[in-house]
């Protein structure tokens, strides 16, 4: 009996995309301890990144007195958020070296929710602080988001 080429190329695709799928878990987080040779970057913590990014928004975006409360609820959110964060790492560093694929593979999951929920609480008052900006403002804030450079956007 003679099979079709969709009927192999099916399975094949399925197994290609699931290989890959694995595969960008896998390396996402490998832990290469072999090529940790004692010089190991400390990777610093939300709250610093966080923290970093409150500071270069403030320098960028000249931030007016009367927008001063809708900017401090909003660093609020992000220092809670940053917070949460850290702890959920912490967990991390404590518990994933003993878990199997799948447990890896549902940690991973719960830090995607904890990153959706975050977005979530920080959409309101990053809204309610954008509709406060003048134009000048929402374009670097509109070009420090698209291209991640704060204070190196182009000005026209």
């Amino acid at each position: 009996m003679k099979r079709k080429d969709s009927q192999v190329a099916f399975p094949v695709a399925f197994i290609v995309v699931m290989v890959a799928f694995l595969s960008t878990i896998f390396f996402a987080n490998a832990n290469l301890s072999f090529a940790e040779s004692g010089k190991k970057k400390a990777r610093p913590s939300a709250v610093e990144h966080a923290e970093a990014q409150i500071k270069q928004l403030q320098a960028t975006l000249n931030i007016t007195e009367a927008q001063e409360e809708l900017w401090n609820n909003l660093t609020q959110v992000m220092r809670e958020n940053a917070k949460d964060m850290d702890a959920l790492g912490k967990d991390r560093a404590e518990g994933t070296k003993t878990l199997n694929a799948v447990e890896h593979m549902k940690f991973h999951s719960q830090i995607t929710e904890a990153h959706l929920e975050q977005m979530k609480k920080l959409i309101p008052p990053f809204e309610a602080f954008y509709s406060s900006m003048s134009d000048e403002q929402r374009k670097t804030t509109d070009a420090v988001f698209r291209t991640g450079k704060y204070g190196k956007h182009k000005k026209k």
